[in-house]
């Protein structure tokens, strides 16, 4: 890996890989919170809200690295450059991601870059996209009747590659979660269906989890390649499969809360 080498001096400051959550900025960790009100620099994702930018300080140098489908605003190899060459001139230096840098977001990839140039780092955990978007949509990922697992996998870039082995997905009783699939719905509709799984098995696009702008569109799989062509359908937005999204009729509490008037609330 190619990385910008400065001379025999030492990096003045540390990398904080920060995970700021689905959206909702009082999801964010303790430590999160406090990075982001310290920093010199935060080298922020598309997916961050602006709910969470807003936390930081109009001293700190801000510096958009986003990357989303078809709409790439740095290379990996660009923003790796970038936190190596900062980290000698700031003390604080963020990389702010958007639900978990662990969980599909290249954190592994930035650490070892950060590692190669010998730069201090260290690791924020977020909640990650799965677990903010059905807790905010009302419904578990997990359930002794209904999902006795749930799985994580990336719909991106599925037209490249080995093709995906969708038989172990097909599961009745398995949650299935699509992390920036929305374009490739179709894909994984028909591959899913391909391997067995029930046409009617329920499904839930959760747009902008936990943010004011949430929106969930539910549906069964042999629906979803028609589902994320609603036009009011937002990034980002997430894929969930399995028989828990049917549970949200019940368990939708944020849709409720967003309705109620405070005044109701308080009257409690």
């Amino acid at each position: 890996m190619a990385l910008l080498h400065l001379a025999d001096t030492q990096a003045k400051g540390t990398v904080y890989l920060v995970g700021a959550g689905p959206g909702d900025p009082e999801l964010l960790t303790l430590k999160a919170w406090r990075l982001l009100k310290n920093a010199d620099v935060v080298l922020y994702d598309a997916l961050v809200s602006e709910q969470i930018l807003s936390l930081i300080p109009a001293s700190a140098e801000k510096i958009a690295v986003g990357k989303r489908a078809g709409s790439h605003s740095a290379s990996q190899q660009q923003i790796n450059r970038l936190l190596v060459t900062k980290a000698y001139s700031r003390a604080c230096v963020v990389r702010l991601k958007g639900g978990d840098p662990f969980i599909f977001g290249r954190g592994g990839e930035e650490l070892q870059a950060l590692a190669a140039a010998g730069i201090a780092f260290e690791v924020v955990p977020g909640i990650t996209a799965a677990s903010g978007a059905a807790a905010y949509a009302g419904f578990p990922l997990t359930h002794r009747d209904m999902a006795r697992s749930v799985t994580f996998i990336t719909g991106h870039g599925q037209n490249a590659g080995a093709p995906i082995d969708w038989q172990q997905y097909r599961q009745a009783d398995m949650t299935l979660v699509v992390y920036m699939g929305i374009l490739n719905a179709a894909i994984i509709q028909d591959g899913l269906l391909a391997a067995g799984r029930a046409a009617d098995t329920p499904v839930a696009l959760v747009s902008c989890a936990s943010t004011p702008q949430q929106q969930c569109f539910h549906g069964t799989l042999s629906e979803l390649g028609s589902l994320v062509n609603e036009p009011q359908l937002k990034m980002p937005a997430l894929i969930v499969i399995g028989q828990v999204t049917a549970l949200a009729s019940q368990l939708n509490w944020f849709e409720a809360a967003q309705i109620t008037p405070p005044s109701a609330v308080a009257q409690r």
